[in-house]
């Protein structure tokens, strides 16, 4: 973000200009495609990181969210920001404020063309929105972009809408916000210890180079986090693990979920579940060691 005002715009504190916002929302409609192969071997090295006591093999359906291994951008070292991020204004616009978040999603599974391990697949991307509002903090961005996932004879296997959220350095007015308390008294729960190995590997699996899940110094320092922070889609697979593991013959047809609070590597955290009365439909989601709510989560079942 430069320093100047341009005239008939007013600066506010880490907020954006008309001109800006109106410059970031050219990205609107712009699109991508990529390829990619569901190798056996990631398949296998994320069963391990989340600590699966069995694998998919070549030919299986490849789990709910695993696909997130896969397609993500292979920039050169010279080209990575100050935060590990691929520099801004390429696919994605140049949001000129430091903090990034991945803050929810929504996802379409075809049950009749499910994605298997070992196929060649194609990713289809399209920016659909960018929004300004101003928070707590100053200025918010948000980024919304659809993936639509094309199996290997060409045919969509799923669609997911992502939301991507920009903010400026974290204020104590922010740090300190109370945050929605989770729901009592879950079905299930699973505790969950995200000590730095599992940042680091899934950090690692992904090819995220986001400084915040392995470098304490830049977390804490640069960014003004208290600790680590827990992936957010780590966190929403973990739910989803948590769903397989209690009902390992569901078949997820449609799973939202959206970030509340951050989750940090400086003590374990809650994964929780319960089915609604209809059993077509789980809520699931994570609460911090306080109680609070983290991520709430919702799959819809075949």
């Amino acid at each position: 973000m430069t320093n100047e005002t341009r005239p008939g715009t007013a600066r506010r504190s880490e907020g954006l200009t008309a001109d800006e916002i109106a410059h970031l929302r050219q990205w609107v409609g712009k699109t991508e495609q990529t390829s990619d192969r569901i190798a056996r071997a990631r398949v296998d090295a994320l069963g391990a990181t989340l600590d699966r006591r069995e694998f998919p093999n070549e030919g299986d359906v490849l789990p709910p969210l695993w696909h997130w291994l896969f397609f993500q951008p292979t920039a050169r070292q010279s080209e990575l920001g100050v935060d590990g991020h691929p520099r801004r204004g390429g696919f994605l616009p140049p949001v000129p404020l430091p903090r990034r978040m991945w803050a929810g999603g929504r996802l379409q599974f075809q049950n009749a063309r499910p994605l298997r391990v070992g196929q060649d697949v194609v990713r289809q991307s399209v920016i659909t929105a960018v929004d300004y509002k101003e928070g707590r903090s100053g200025g918010l961005v948000f980024v919304s972009l659809r993936h639509t996932i094309l199996d290997g004879e060409g045919e969509a296997a799923l669609t997911e809408d992502q939301d991507i959220v920009y903010r400026g350095h974290v204020t104590s007015a922010v740090s300190g916000a109370a945050s929605a308390r989770a729901p009592a008294a879950p079905v299930w729960t699973r505790e969950i210890h995200p000590d730095a190995s599992l940042l680091f590997r899934y950090s690692a699996l992904t090819f995220n180079g986001h400084r915040i899940h392995y470098d304490r110094a830049y977390a804490t320092e640069a960014e003004g986090y208290p600790a680590l922070v827990v992936h957010g889609p780590l966190i929403a697979t973990l739910l989803l693990e948590l769903l397989h593991t209690e009902m390992p013959d569901a078949r997820i047809e449609s799973f939202s979920f959206r970030a509340v609070a951050p989750l940090f590597d400086t003590a374990p955290f809650l994964v929780c579940g319960s089915p609604q009365g209809n059993q077509r439909t789980v809520s699931l989601w994570a609460q911090t060691p306080d109680g609070s709510l983290a991520m709430s989560a919702t799959a819809d079942l075949f």
